[in-house]
């Protein structure tokens, strides 16, 4: 049973559900409304220097939960898998940098190749970034996909395989984020989730809703409380597996990101409040 949520300490927001707001704007309109964590995506701070995005998060009371978003390591090619660990592990510079704790992993997948093939370069490249990250202190989050997103964002389509994934690196800097769009019909993700408890993996948790009918599969992504993905329930198994970390609001959104920002945060604590 999820607990009743009573303030905004546990919020997080990611840069990309406000993406028409410039960072140091989203930071002073996230905290204005009272929200405590930020999730970064990797363009929203292209411009900015390191000490810029340090000294915006401190000023705006804001706490970096995690950099968005490293993987894509498929690929026919070695040459291209390689390029793809250089620029996860400038990734993880990157967020150590901003002192950013988490980087999430959309892990890829190659058209031109078997999901089990993609799978075992998934593995290679974690293997291969797992020292840096170490190194740096910044964690590794397996992010499973949809597997409407199987062709080529991610090979990793269930929870029950990014477990298996986590589990055979048995190590402390690698786990998981469940985002609830990606997962919610699975009828094995209660045990799958306290699966990630047992092993201490679950690392970040991703809401938002799933509208009926939904008009695009990657931009029309619902507002907690829209849609039919039962979001209390889901927090109620996540917080039962040990999770205490930010509920991170991560909407892909054509009709969001045209309206109010403003109107549209409101929008956000209000459907966090009463409906996730």
């Amino acid at each position: 049973m999820a607990t009743e949520i009573k303030s905004l300490d546990g919020l997080c927001i990611h840069t990309i559900t406000t993406k028409p707001l410039e960072f140091e704007l989203a930071c002073s309109k996230y905290s204005e409304i009272g929200v405590k964590g930020i999730s970064i995506w990797r363009d929203a701070v292209a411009d900015l220097d390191y000490r810029t995005v340090k000294d915006c998060l401190k000023k705006n009371d804001l706490s970096p939960v995690s950099y968005v978003r490293g993987g894509f390591f498929p690929a026919l090619e070695s040459e291209k898998r390689n390029v793809a660990v250089d620029d996860n592990i400038k990734m993880l510079q990157e967020a150590a940098e901003m002192e950013i704790p988490m980087l999430v992993l959309v892990c890829g997948a190659e058209p031109g190749q078997s999901l089990q093939t993609s799978r075992e370069q998934i593995k290679e490249g974690i293997e291969n970034i797992l020292p840096r990250a170490q190194e740096l202190n910044v964690k590794l989050a397996i992010e499973p996909l949809h597997p409407m997103y199987a062709d080529t964002r991610s090979a990793i389509t269930s929870l029950k395989q990014a477990n298996e994934l986590a589990e055979f690196f048995n190590n402390d800097f690698v786990g998981i984020a469940v985002d609830v769009y990606h997962l919610w019909f699975d009828d094995d993700l209660e045990n799958q989730i306290k699966r990630c408890g047992k092993q201490n993996n679950l690392f970040a948790y991703h809401i938002c809703d799933w509208n009926v009918p939904t008009d695009d599969m990657l931009l029309d992504r619902g507002l907690m409380g829209e849609g039919c993905i039962p979001l209390k329930k889901i927090r109620g198994w996540v917080e039962e597996a040990g999770f205490s970390g930010y509920n991170e609001v991560e909407i892909f959104s054509t009709k969001f990101w045209e309206s109010d920002m403003d109107v549209f945060l409101g929008k956000i604590v209000n459907a966090y409040i009463n409906h996730s």
